[in-house]
């Protein structure tokens, strides 16, 4: 994707470069930016309100690429890995590093991923803040609406910022200076404020043609991850036993209420029954047609990422992960794969486990035999024996987002859904189960996720127990950028798995790594933030 604003360090310097805003169509969260503007000569008419608006959905699309914040809650996991094949892919070692948990504040993997992470998602931040204070000086129609989307989506920016970072300069207007650092918990009550505030002033349901729109449903699924996340969100680092032996969840954490204060896990709870009450959301009869090229008629996604089959504003993640010769043009990378362990913890006849290729493969788009680039017949082994130097057909490979017949070069319109109705289903199972250990009520949430109309996978027995509920998010979700927050959750993410074990560090990993260090440049460029624990 085109980037409009390069910088080494927004959000640590004031967002001086960040005072232009795209020009968009005034509804279309799909369309690029073509040219750009300012708060002095814009923001006199409702079209020009909403391209701005257009500008701060279309940063969304940075927040699922490969090197920002999708990736690093990806690799960094046991769900993903980039294997080095021949020449491709080692870029330098990055992706190992990444895998293997071995970064630091200043290695290679910090100051190219975590770099754009802090950048691209702090770029989404300012153009909401442009957009707000333009909203101070003009009045358009649907003025509540609009600055309600704005203020969700800032909020939505800083939420990504804070599970990956922790505390964060809070800047909340576009004057130019250097924020200081706040707490993590902090953070956590300005995103929490912030939801609760706008809330009313958002649609039930877009009346927007072209969807993706911020609605209730986006809030209430934002705010039952915030909830669900709150011991580990109201901690700094490691210090409150976060990633030790003990789970870290919800409980034993007060959030806010209108007039007064609730448990976490209560809340997370309620956040979610208000998306599966509501009857605006219904699991999809399939679950690949979350996924499709036409997902946007999923009844069952909350809040998107648009993406559209037209130049830099579409979703390339087959090319991540096809081998070369699967797709005609452009050819895909043959890049990232999931770990054997994770490919054989699903049960066969689980139709989730359809979202992997492995064994005899076929050219995704004419369906005939695909070969490799020596001839041979091209086929996926789950097993990768050495991961610096993997053959072109090791590592089962992801295809839960399906070929676009329609795409244009490696870009694809299917939509990357950050909040899906089952997952709600899973954050109140776990939510209950926190309350009331071995809850039936809770097993039966799974349940009703494994037993969509076109079932995926047969109900499970029980009990029900953390591990149950971890794995079976890792069946549902596997991804879609939930698993660093899970783990961590469940206070196993710096837990050995493939590739990452004795060989390549201590292992199990220090427990400061729950929390990525801010990159170098970050610091070197605002001496009012400091680096997190252990960097």
């Amino acid at each position: 994707m085109k980037r409009l604003f390069v910088t080494t360090s927004i959000g640590a310097v004031g967002f001086a470069s960040l005072l232009l805003v795209p020009l968009q169509g005034c509804t279309d969260v799909s369309e690029t930016p073509a040219s750009a503007i300012t708060p002095g000569n814009f923001f006199h008419t409702q079209g020009e309100v909403g391209a701005a608006l257009a500008g701060v959905y279309a940063q969304l699309r940075s927040t699922v690429g490969e090197g920002d914040y999708w990736g690093e809650s990806e690799v960094t996991t046991d769900e993903m890995v980039v294997p080095t094949r021949g020449s491709d892919w080692y870029d330098n070692g990055t992706w190992l590093e990444e895998h293997r948990q071995l970064w630091s504040a200043g290695s290679l993997s910090t100051l190219s991923f975590l770099n754009n992470v802090w950048n691209n998602t702090y770029a989404g931040v300012a153009r909401a803040n442009v957009l707000l204070d333009a909203l101070q000086h003009t009045t358009v129609p649907n003025q509540a609406r609009i600055e309600g989307e704005a203020r969700y989506l800032r909020a939505f920016y800083y939420y990504l910022l804070m599970d990956m970072f922790g505390g964060l300069p809070l800047a909340t207007t576009i004057e130019v200076k250097k924020w200081p650092r706040v707490t993590r918990d902090s953070t956590f009550k300005f995103i929490e404020s912030e939801l609760l505030a706008v809330r009313s002033d958002l649609p039930r349901v877009t009346t927007i043609s072209t969807g993706g729109h911020v609605t209730r449903g986006a809030v209430d699924a934002l705010l039952a991850n915030l909830y669900l996340n709150a011991k580990v969100y109201t901690s700094e680092g490691a210090g409150a036993g976060i990633n030790a032996t003990g789970y870290n969840s919800c409980s034993g954490v007060n959030v806010a209420t209108v007039n007064g204060t609730r448990d976490a896990c209560q809340a997370a709870s309620d956040a979610a029954d208000s998306v599966i009450n509501s009857g605006l959301y219904v699991l999809a009869d399939t679950f690949e047609l979350n996924f499709r090229a036409d997902n946007n008629a999923s009844k069952e996604n909350i809040f998107v990422v648009k993406f559209a089959a037209a130049d830099q504003v579409g979703f390339n993640m087959l090319w991540r992960t096809l081998h070369y010769n699967q797709i005609g043009s452009p050819t895909p990378w043959n890049g990232f794969a999931t770990l054997a362990q994770t490919y054989n913890a699903f049960d066969p006849a689980d139709k989730r486990r359809n979202m992997f290729l492995a064994g005899p493969q076929v050219n995704v788009e004419t369906l005939q035999p695909a070969k490799d680039r020596a001839g041979n017949p091209l086929n996926f082994s789950p097993t990768i024996a050495n991961v610096t130097s993997a053959t072109e057909g090791e590592g089962a490979r992801i295809y839960k987002w399906p070929i676009d017949p329609k795409h244009v070069q490696q870009n694809s319109g299917n939509d990357f859904a950050w909040f899906r109705l089952a997952e709600m289903y899973l954050i109140k199972a776990e939510a209950l189960n926190e309350q009331s250990p071995g809850s039936a009520a809770a097993l039966a949430l799974l349940n009703q996720v494994r037993g969509r109309k076109d079932t995926v996978a047969a109900p499970l027995a029980g009990p029900i127990t953390r591990d149950l509920i971890l794995n079976e998010r890792l069946f549902e979700l596997n991804s879609e950028g939930k698993r660093r927050q899970d783990l961590i959750r469940h206070g196993k993410f710096t837990a050995c798995w493939q590739f990452k074990d004795v060989a390549t560090g201590t292992c199990p990993r220090s427990a400061n790594l729950v929390l990525m260090p801010i990159p170098q440049t970050q610091l070197d460029a605002n001496d009012l933030i400091n680096q997190n624990p252990g960097y």
